[in-house]
């Protein structure tokens, strides 16, 4: 990107990180019903606050992906719809939050450039 800085970078990070933590859910409750399915989950934000905390500029990463020991039914599916339901509604709301913020710095962007 052209102009960016450390917050949109972050921004961007937190966006995509975000974006991994939907498709994980989506695919675990697509795979409720599945015999041995083991639940994904996703953390961005521990390399995310430890790039902030160290003074480095985040890198765009949707984070690691592990599955869930939770655990399981007797099919041997760990998939909890009730858990699935909220954390695909926080993440909703997270990643809505951020688009907002990121929208924000445009925003500041846009018009120091129409002052000029």
């Amino acid at each position: 990107m052209l102009i960016e800085d450390r917050t949109m970078t972050a921004l961007h990070s937190a966006l995509t990180g975000l974006a991994e933590r939907q498709r994980v859910t989506a695919d675990n409750i697509a795979n409720i019903n599945t015999p041995g399915f083991l639940a994904g989950r996703t953390d961005f934000e521990s390399a995310l606050k430890a790039e902030i905390s160290g003074g480095e500029t985040p890198t765009i990463s949707g984070g690691t992906v592990a599955r869930s020991l939770e655990p399981t039914n007797t099919n041997g599916n760990n998939v909890n719809l009730d858990s699935e339901t909220v954390i695909a509604t926080e993440t909703g709301l997270r990643y809505q939050l951020a688009l907002n913020a990121l929208d924000g710095k445009y925003s500041l962007l846009r018009n120091a450039l129409k002052t000029t």
